[in-house]
């Protein structure tokens, strides 16, 4: 990827980019059923086809008052250092997932996350936008 096209690419345009890749990975496999591994290995193939910069079990440090806690958080993909996605591969969206990546976005100050469950028969019913703040 050059430079530019990093420095012009907003959150918006990078999550459009994501859901297709995601709609595409859906397809491919044949829909829900698998293991969220592959779902994870397939997306991250499909963003790098697309020409994005992805970054996949990125480790994030957290810190406790002023202490950094021994084990990192891993991010499932970090997509341009700009979007979170969170990988699921589950029959229900639970609320608690939506709050797990708000607090991913809130620990390292990106703006957008966007979950992605891969376990229901139309990914698209299976994407939420979260949203740290304002874009």
């Amino acid at each position: 990827m050059r430079l530019e096209e990093f420095n012009t690419k907003n959150e918006d345009d990078i999550s459009h980019e994501i859901i297709g890749a995601s709609i595409e990975v859906h397809r491919t496999l044949g829909g829900p059923g698998l293991l969220e591994g592959i779902y994870e290995s397939a997306l991250c193939h499909e963003l790098a086809l697309r020409g994005l910069l992805i970054q996949r079990q990125r480790p994030v440090q957290v810190i406790y008052k002023g202490v950094a806690i021994r084990e990192p958080l891993f991010i499932d993909i970090l997509v341009e250092s700009k979007v979170i996605v969170e990988i699921k591969a589950t029959e229900k969206n639970h609320t608690i997932y939506e709050t797990q990546l708000l607090t991913y976005l809130k620990l390292t100050g990106i703006k957008l996350g966007l979950l992605v469950n891969f376990g229901v028969p139309y990914v698209k019913d299976g994407v939420s936008r979260i949203i740290n703040g304002t874009l």
